[in-house]
């Protein structure tokens, strides 16, 4: 591997382990997700505004603003219900369900683009469905809102749902710089969430201003500058496995911080998801046996 694919490489892996954090500090910062939804935005547009000064600058239309402006409101919402996920699901189960996304987006690829369902495809979504199934059916021993799983994991399939909204209409937008496109969407889910947070109930203590400055400065500007920068480095195929670093290091922080054990259904499910991201990402097919010569 030459050095110009090592450097994109080491951002995936850094930008992936960051990612895999997030609902630990979500969780330990002990705030509503509208709060760290608009302190990540607020922080994070701030940090992308530092940054863009080495990203030449956008060229914008009225139809990509539009465009770009739907998105974001796809992305600020994905982040809501996906942190809200988080206790009543827990970090492991609600990252699992949450990577049922790229089927979401094949699925609305289908219907908004009128683009054809392959039966390979096809199999692997039954795939995906099937491990959900094993998810959902066993509760987590730790819980933050016990009762509230099956929530949860609602919470967290819209969550994939308004991920697959965002990258459908993040594909209209090749000719925008992914960094200016970021920061537009930051900045639009600040001013949205600006009149909805309750400022008279902003955290006292320094341990929540920490876990939030560091969301928006580490797990939002710089892991979205390193996230850019490898995907402009690698081939999508090497993007596409190193992806997987992210649910795997979010079950074991979610081990780690809060001693959460999978049961063996839940590894089988959360596997078979894993297994069919995977086949849609490298396009595994069934090959069909070649015919016995006589």
């Amino acid at each position: 591997m030459d050095r110009f694919d090592r450097r994109g490489t080491g951002e995936m892996i850094a930008a992936m382990l960051i990612s895999g954090t997030i609902g630990w500090l979500v969780l330990l910062s002990d705030q509503p997700p509208l709060t760290v939804v608009f302190f990540r935005c607020l922080i994070g547009a701030l940090v992308l505004s530092l940054m863009l000064r080495r990203v030449p600058p956008a060229v914008w239309t009225h139809a990509s603003l539009l465009l770009a402006l739907l998105g974001g409101l796809a992305l600020v919402g994905n982040w809501l219900l996906l942190f809200a996920s988080f206790s009543r699901a827990s970090i492991s189960m609600a990252t699992a369900a949450y990577n049922v996304q790229p089927f979401l987006l094949v699925g609305l690829a289908a219907l908004v683009r009128r683009e054809r369902l392959p039966l390979w495809k096809l199999l692997w979504l039954v795939t995906a469905f099937a491990g959900l199934l094993l998810v959902v059916q066993v509760e987590p021993d730790v819980l933050i809102e016990p009762g509230a799983y099956l929530s949860g994991i609602a919470l967290a399939l819209g969550a994939a749902f308004l991920y697959a909204v965002f990258s459908l209409i993040t594909k209209q937008l090749t000719g925008i710089p992914p960094q200016h496109l970021a920061r537009v969407q930051l900045v639009l889910g600040t001013l949205v969430l600006a009149p909805l947070l309750a400022w008279d109930k902003l955290p006292t203590t320094p341990l929540p201003w920490g876990l939030l400055i560091t969301l928006g400065v580490v797990h939002t500007g710089i892991m979205y500058t390193l996230l850019y920068s490898a995907l402009q480095r690698l081939p999508t195929s090497a993007t596409a496995a190193l992806s997987f670093i992210y649910p795997i290091a979010a079950i074991l922080v979610d081990y780690w911080a809060f001693g959460q054990k999978l049961h063996p259904s839940q590894f089988l499910g959360g596997g078979l998801i894993l297994l069919a991201v995977a086949g849609v990402s490298f396009g595994w097919r069934l090959k069909r046996a070649a015919p016995l010569e006589a």
